[in-house]
C-alpha cells in the first residue's frame, strides 16, 4: 500500500549489488544513514553498459509507493545526485518519499558545456540523445522491485532544459515508462536551438576582430528601457514582463545621437546586435530559421547567458561551440571549428542526420494520452537560451494533433512564467525562481485524484515578495484589483 513504511536490514540493501540485470553492471549498494534532511535510504550505483553511469536512492522506510526519476541539464556528463532544489534534483522526490534515480547520460564531461565526449562517438550520441532514461528507467524498475518485493505503483518523470528535452521525448517515444511528467524549459528541438539560434546570436555580438560588440555594462541600460516600455502591457506595473509578445519595444530609441557617444545610449552596432537578438536568425531571403528571438523582459539574465559578466563569459557561445564542434553534424568537424563558420544559408539543413536522435519535436502524444498519463510543460517568458517561442509553437501544434484545446486539456497542459530565467535558476530576476513553485504536487493531484490544474501557485522568496497563480496556456494571470503581492488579487484570463 502507498505510503506505507517498509523496514528494510543492510543485508537487503547490500544483496542488490549482488543482481542480475540484463546489459548492466551493479557497482555498489550501501546504506546511507539521514542526513541533511534526507531520510536513510539504499544508495545503488551503476551502469548500463557501455557507459550510461546512474545512481538510485531508495529509502528504508516511509517509503510512498511511487518512484521519481529526472534528467540532466546541457550535455550533461555527470551523475549529480546531490542537486538542490527541484531542477533535475532527485533528492526533491526522495525527502516526499520516493525511490529516486538520476543519470549522467552515457558519459563523463566536466560539465555542461563540454561536449567533447561525442567526437566521433555515435553510441554516446545515441545514448545522450534517446537511450540513457529509458534504460535506467527500466533498472531502476528491477532494483526497486527487488528492495521492496513489489513494483511502484506510480511513476514520474521531472526534467529541465535538455532533461525537459527528455521529458518530451519520454512521452513522445516511450510513452509507457511514466504515468506523470513534467518538461520544464524543454530544449525540444536541440539542432534549431544550439546550432542555428545560438550561432545566430554568437555571430550577431562578434565583430570583425573576433570580438564582443554588446557587453555586459550595456545590460542595465537596455533592462530599464525595456521594463519602462513594456512592464504595464499586462495592466500590472510591477518591474516584471508579463508578455513579451505584446512588448513593442525599439532599439533605435537607445541610440546614440549621430557624431555622439556616452553612458546612456548605445553605438549603431550595439543597436544591431539588439536587433538580430530580438528579432531570430533568418537567411538571406529574410526566412525564419527558428521561432521568435531573445525575448524582450528577459535582460536581466543576459550576463549569464548572452554577454557574459566581469567574472565570466556568456553561456550560449560556449554551448554553440562545442555542439557545432562534436554533435551537430553527421561528420564532426572537431576542435579547429568555429562558430563564425556556421553558414545561416547551407548549414540548417545538414542538421536534420543528428537532429533524429536528438529532437523531441513530435506532436503526436496519442499514446501517451491512451495510457491515461498527464503531461504539466512549464517554461519562463524570460529565458534566454532556450528561448520560450519554440515551446508554445510545439504545444500549438501537439493541441491541434490531439484535436484541439479540450482534447489537450484532457491529458497535457502548458504553464508560461512570466520573469521567469532558464528553468528559474537564478533568483537575480523579477520573478520567481526554481524554489517558488511546486509542479510535483499539481502532478500528483492530477495523475493519482483526477484534479488538473487550473493554476499553479507560485510564490517570490526574494524582494520584492509576492504570490500569484501561473495560469495554463493561453490564459494568463490578471490584476483584478487590491494588493498585488497576492494571489488573491489575479485571476486566470
Amino acid at each position: 500500500m502507498a505510503g506505507a513504511a517498509h523496514a528494510q536490514s543492510t543485508t537487503d540493501c547490500a544483496a542488490l549489488a549482488g543482481m542480475a540485470i540484463p546489459d548492466t553492471n551493479l557497482l555498489s549498494a550501501t546504506l546511507v544513514p539521514e542526513r541533511d534532511g534526507l531520510p536513510a535510504h539504499c544508495r545503488v550505483l551503476g551502469y548500463v553498459r557501455p557507459a550510461i553511469n546512474f545512481e538510485i536512492r531508495l529509502p528504508t522506510t516511509g517509503w510512498n509507493g511511487k518512484f521519481y526519476m529526472v534528467g540532466c541539464g546541457g550535455f550533461c556528463g555527470q551523475v549529480l545526485s546531490e542537486r538542490p532544489n527541484f531542477t533535475n534534483a532527485m533528492n526533491y522526490g526522495l525527502r516526499r518519499g520516493y525511490a529516486a534515480a538520476t543519470t549522467d547520460a552515457g558519459h563523463w564531461g566536466t560539465g555542461s558545456t563540454d561536449a567533447r565526449w561525442a567526437w566521433n562517438n555515435r553510441q554516446g550520441e545515441i545514448d545522450w540523445g534517446t537511450r540513457a532514461i529509458p534504460e535506467v528507467t527500466r533498472v531502476s524498475r528491477a532494483v526497486i522491485a527487488a528492495f521492496y518485493t513489489r513494483g511502484a505503483e506510480r511513476s514520474y518523470f521531472a526534467g529541465c532544459s535538455t532533461g525537459g528535452r527528455q521529458a518530451l521525448m519520454q512521452a513522445q517515444r516511450f510513452p509507457d515508462d511514466f504515468d506523470g511528467i513534467i518538461a520544464g524549459s524543454p530544449a525540444l528541438d536541440y539542432t534549431g536551438l544550439v546550432a542555428t539560434f545560438l550561432a545566430w546570436t554568437t555571430q550577431a555580438n562578434t565583430d570583425a576582430q573576433g570580438r564582443p560588440i554588446l557587453t555586459h555594462a550595456r545590460v542595465p541600460l537596455i533592462s530599464r528601457a525595456v521594463t519602462e516600455a513594456c512592464d504595464a502591457t499586462d495592466g500590472l506595473r510591477d518591474g516584471m514582463v508579463s508578455n513579451p509578445r505584446a512588448c513593442q519595444f525599439d532599439p533605435a530609441t537607445l541610440q546614440c545621437p549621430a557624431g555622439s557617444s556616452g553612458e546612456q545610449c548605445l553605438s549603431p552596432a550595439e543597436v544591431g546586435v539588439l536587433r538580430a537578438w530580438y528579432r531570430g536568425p533568418r537567411n538571406a531571403a529574410g526566412q525564419q530559421l527558428y521561432p521568435g528571438g531573445i525575448p524582450m523582459g528577459s535582460e536581466a539574465f543576459w550576463p549569464v547567458w548572452l554577454t557574459g559578466s566581469a567574472t565570466a563569459p556568456a553561456v550560449n557561445p560556449l554551448f554553440a561551440l562545442n555542439f557545432l564542434r562534436y554533435m551537430a553534424f553527421q561528420e564532426d568537424p572537431g576542435e579547429n571549428y568555429q562558430v563564425s563558420q556556421f553558414d545561416m544559408e547551407r548549414d540548417p539543413a545538414r542538421l536534420a542526420f543528428m537532429g533524429a536522435l536528438y529532437n523531441a519535436t513530435s506532436t503526436d502524444l496519442s499514446r501517451f494520452r491512451a495510457r491515461n498519463a498527464r503531461l504539466i510543460v512549464y517554461h519562463g517568458w524570460a529565458d534566454a537560451i532556450v528561448t520560450p517561442e519554440r515551446t508554445v509553437d510545439w504545444f500549438e501544434a501537439a493541441t491541434r494533433a490531439a484535436g484541439g484545446r479540450e482534447q489537450m486539456d484532457q491529458f497535457a497542459r502548458l504553464f508560461m512564467i512570466p520573469g521567469f530565467d532558464h528553468c528559474g535558476l537564478s533568483p537575480a530576476g523579477p520573478g520567481i525562481s526554481e524554489t517558488g513553485f511546486d509542479p510535483l504536487t499539481a502532478l500528483e493531484n492530477w495523475v493519482e485524484r483526477g484534479q488538473p490544474p487550473a493554476s499553479i501557485p507560485t510564490t517570490r522568496q526574494a524582494e520584492p515578495r509576492f504570490s500569484r497563480p501561473v495560469c495554463p496556456w493561453p490564459q494568463q494571470a490578471r490584476h483584478q484589483g487590491g494588493d498585488a503581492a497576492v494571489a488573491e488579487s489575479f485571476a486566470c484570463r
